[in-house]
């Protein structure tokens, strides 16, 4: 198997009935500003550098967003956030994400979720998050010079986590979430933490595209130790 292949699978999975009904709900009823539109309303793949140094892990698919378009950060206003900032800090060849054929490539980083679809809500169950750890661990080993992670948001810091406690004997260590912490994790990867890039915590100022960018600063410096 590889990467490819990998995706494939991941694209036909229907492990997960209470999410295999939503997204397909969401596709059929669609949100009025794209009625005309055709949308994915599958589960959603990485992308990105598969020689990538980063890896920058979200939560899930957003349901007009990457469940729309067919790629996880793409049309939405947190696409928006990401990408100008993404683009500012040299990991993006341009600022917009917004469909599956604009052009975007990344540099030096592969973009994925925790949660391969949708889930109502935006709460996925810790169930269906430990039916995505299979596709997470196969990415982690395809995407062989990764030695930094960055997870944007708790629940995506704390699948992380879980899925390292799952898959490795971790003793007598916490992880705390916050916006720049950062862990040693038992493979020698580097996990950061995130703000992230909602519409809500941009809006409120938890995050704004300086916090951001000084963070992708400070990520490049590690992922180039």
């Amino acid at each position: 198997m590889n990467l490819k292949i990998l995706n494939n699978s991941i694209i036909k999975c229907k492990k997960c009935s209470r999410l295999v009904d939503f997204r397909e709900k969401i596709a059929t009823e669609k949100r009025k500003q794209y009625i005309d539109q055709s949308y994915w309303g599958k589960p959603i793949t990485g992308y990105g550098d598969p020689s990538a140094h980063l890896l920058m892990i979200g939560l899930a698919p957003a349901a007009h967003g990457g469940n729309r378009t067919g790629r996880v950060f793409t049309g939405d206003r947190s696409a928006d956030f990401l990408f100008y900032c993404l683009y500012k800090s040299g990991f993006s060849n341009q600022p917009t994400s917004t469909d599956r054929k604009d052009g975007l490539q990344l540099k030096d980083l592969y973009l994925t979720t925790a949660l391969k679809c949708v889930p109502p809500q935006d709460k996925p169950t810790s169930n269906e998050l430990r039916n995505c750890y299979n596709f997470f661990e196969k990415e982690i080993k395809f995407l062989n010079n990764i030695n930094t992670i960055v997870a944007l948001g708790k629940i995506a810091f704390d699948a992380c986590v879980n899925f390292y406690k799952h898959n490795y004997e971790i003793k007598n260590k916490k992880f705390h979430f916050s916006h720049g912490c950062k862990y040693l994790l038992p493979d020698e990867k580097y996990l950061i933490g995130s703000y992230h890039p909602s519409p809500r915590n941009v809006n409120t100022g938890r995050i704004n595209s300086r916090k951001m960018l000084n963070l992708l600063k400070k990520v490049k410096k590690v992922v180039d130790r």
